[in-house]
């Protein structure tokens, strides 16, 4: 069983990255954090996929990054880490290690598709060197390639590499990581956060937390206070939704509910597209029929 001790359970959002006229809107991620940070979430993933990271240079990442940690009032931030070339990656870890981090999230080096051997030591490396612990990231449909369990497992001996970032949905390999017990499990991809924690993660990193953050706490609670009917209701009724905010890629259907909302403005960096507009019609439908459902009628007091 794993640690309950670890600072890697509950949900964590990965926040989305604001834009207005192709530059990062302060005003806006402001708005997010001041939402967000009473949610009842555990921690915020900034400058990962979903805050659009690829799309931003490097002063950019740290930019949202120092506004994330000034307006976090206390909530943990883990930094996403992401690339192909290791001198580059480690230059911007040295950066990041001034900050006052709860992790760095790291995929594989996306592309060029290293052995199992240079998996391991470009992870091994990075956690090496980095202040902050290391949240392993695999996603292979991103990267290209895929950690082997065996590759997992001699990851999990180093002391600074605590966690894991779960997109793969192989139950048999996040069975075993979870029997281990040494890296804590979380689910990465949102249709698997009920079966993850069910299986005993600890919590997911969340895309689709961004809506109704409060359903997904309650969720991981229920779950873990061994309430499994509840949560199966839980799951249910967050289903409808988590497909659709994954109909298109990821983040515009995401930011077409929050424009909605009026958190920010519907703006993506190119090549990514704000959602079609008839997506965000069954968005906008499929959020009112869960702001519908009583919490009351679900058995679970938010």
């Amino acid at each position: 069983m794993q640690d309950s001790q670890t600072p890697y359970q509950g949900i964590w959002l990965a926040l989305v990255t604001p834009f207005r006229n192709d530059e990062i809107d302060r005003p806006a991620l402001k708005r997010l954090m001041a939402h967000y940070r009473d949610s009842g979430i555990s921690g915020l993933v900034v400058c990962g996929s979903t805050g659009e990271a690829a799309a931003l240079d490097e002063s950019e990442q740290l930019a949202v990054l120092d506004m994330v940690l000034e307006e976090a009032g206390g909530l943990p931030v883990i930094m996403g880490l992401a690339g192909n070339n290791q001198r580059r990656v480690l230059a911007r870890l040295d950066a990041c290690n001034s900050r006052p981090l709860a992790g760095v999230l790291v995929p594989a080096p996306y592309y060029i598709r290293p052995s199992q051997a240079g998996l391991q030591g470009y992870f091994q490396t990075i956690a090496d060197a980095s202040a902050a612990p290391v949240v392993l990231y695999d996603i292979p449909y991103r990267t290209g390639v895929a950690l082997t369990a065996d590759t997992l497992l001699r990851l999990a001996e180093h002391g600074n590499i605590q966690a894991i970032k779960d997109c793969v949905g192989n139950a048999q390999t996040t069975r075993a990581l979870i029997e281990d017990g040494r890296l804590a499990v979380l689910a990465g991809e949102d249709h698997q956060i009920f079966a993850t924690l069910c299986l005993g993660g600890q919590g997911a990193i969340s895309a689709a937390a961004h809506i109704r953050p409060d359903l997904y706490v309650a969720l991981h609670r229920t779950v873990a206070e061994h309430r499994l009917d509840t949560a199966r209701r839980l799951a249910t009724a967050l289903a409808p939704m988590i497909q659709l905010l994954f109909a298109e890629p990821n983040p515009g259907p995401i930011k077409a509910l929050l424009a909605r909302q009026g958190l920010l403005i519907d703006e993506l960096r190119a090549p990514m597209l704000p959602a079609s507009q008839d997506l965000a019609v069954k968005l906008a439908a499929a959020h009112d029929v869960l702001n519908s459902i009583a919490t009351t009628d679900l058995g679970v007091v938010i």
